[in-house]
């Protein structure tokens, strides 16, 4: 699972469109052939020029990733504009709301390897796409019972994020790490980047032993808060253990538990006692975890149906509606699939 963040442009004319796509052109043409870039830099140019046409301005979240050891453009389109008033027949060619070709959704989809829109009236619209060497493989692997994506921006003006995420994988199940560095910039990059190690180096999947091991390996660091979950496969759990302000919530349907966390930073001081938290795995269960980037208050009601959609929806929406824009911001969903 890569740590990389997005990078996030604010597109609020339309001078700032060719500045981003050179910018998303010169990264991804390191790794992708002539015909792909062209592709990706078609898809580029009809979101953020939409984003001046339809909503005025709007936000691009980008990164280029690894997955399966073959690289991943990712690709976030957001805005807070009128909404489309019906995503399947706006996806047709020839449909335009404007006097345009009509073309622009349609191409997005086309031309990604996968992608959706969600939007709603009064609210704005988002779409997410992805992108690999080649246009025809349509899917990319998911891994055995739960499918987890992760969104992280620094906060504006840094380089550098001190949130991260990590998952490994066993025969048992699959174990999670959430942190956030205390802070921002590099010193919290340091502490978070460490634990990551930490967390890699060691066969060890219980969440408590593993915050323990984590917190000796951070002392030299300024410490971070982390909350670590491990999917048991074989018991068909949840086993969550953290210490500090990492929200945490497991969702069936739009009914969710908290997970509170133990006061604390690790590295610095964490309780003489920690246990795990211990609740029950359905099929189609969401865990969301946040770092203090995201405000806490909010609700999946505002999101109608938003669940039937690629998690990675679901996290751009959080962050859309809740991001502080003050600090390095986090949301990592695990849906169990």
């Amino acid at each position: 699972m890569d740590n990389t963040p997005f990078k996030s442009y604010k597109v609020e004319e339309r001078s700032y469109v060719a500045f981003v796509k050179r910018e998303i052109h010169n990264l991804v043409k390191t790794v992708f052939d002539t015909q792909r870039v062209g592709e990706i830099d078609i898809v580029v140019s009809e979101l953020t020029s939409n984003l001046i046409k339809y909503a005025g301005s709007g936000e691009l979240l980008y990164r280029l990733v690894t997955e399966d050891e073959n690289p991943l453009f990712e690709l976030i389109c957001l805005d807070n504009g009128p909404g489309i008033k019906n995503v399947s027949h706006s996806m047709k060619d020839g449909v335009s709301s404007r006097s345009s070709l009509g073309q622009g959704i349609g191409s997005v989809m086309r031309l990604s390897n996968f992608a959706q829109f969600y939007s709603l009236l009064d609210w704005g619209t988002i779409c997410y796409a992805r992108f690999g060497p080649s246009q025809n493989e349509k899917s990319f692997e998911v891994k055995p019972s739960l499918l987890i994506r992760s969104l992280s921006v620094c906060k504006p003006g840094e380089f550098v994020c001190g949130d991260g995420y990590a998952a490994k994988y066993d025969k048992r199940g699959i174990a999670i790490l959430t942190g956030d560095g205390l802070g921002h910039g590099p010193h919290a990059k340091e502490a978070i980047d460490q634990a990551i190690r930490s967390f890699h180096e060691t066969a060890e999947t219980d969440p408590a032993v593993l915050i323990r091991k984590i917190n000796e390996d951070v002392r030299k660091t300024r410490g971070l808060v982390t909350t670590l979950v491990l999917f048991d496969d074989e018991t068909k759990q949840w086993k969550l253990c953290g210490v500090g302000n990492i929200g945490t919530r497991i969702y069936q349907g739009l009914e969710y538990k908290n997970y509170i966390c133990n006061n604390g930073i690790v590295g610095l001081n964490i309780p003489t006692r920690l246990e795990n938290s211990i609740i029950p795995a359905e099929r189609y269960q969401q865990l969301i975890m946040c770092s203090d980037g995201i405000k806490t208050k909010w609700d999946l009601i505002r999101y109608p149906s938003i669940l039937k959609y690629d998690p990675m929806l679901l996290a751009a929406a959080i962050y859309k509606d809740h991001a502080r824009q003050t600090d390095d911001m986090t949301v990592l969903i695990a849906k169990v699939v």
